[in-house]
């Protein structure tokens, strides 16, 4: 399997840290950074299992 490379956004709300993967749309929550940024990566690992991306180039948006 191919290693690739995500972005993470990870903002606060209340008492939780959200962590948004934009390029597959995952997101995941926890009490701390750590938790979060966990969830989110095993979310987007069992999406990309279920829904396999192309292997086409990134797009850049200026």
């Amino acid at each position: 399997m191919k290693n690739r490379s995500f972005t993470v956004i990870i903002y606060k709300e209340e008492h939780m840290y959200i962590a948004e993967c934009p390029e597959v749309g995952t997101v995941d929550q926890g009490e701390t950074i750590e938790q979060a940024i966990a969830g989110v990566k095993e979310a987007t690992k069992l999406y990309i299992e279920e829904f396999p991306l192309s292997e086409a180039p990134p797009k850049h948006i200026v």
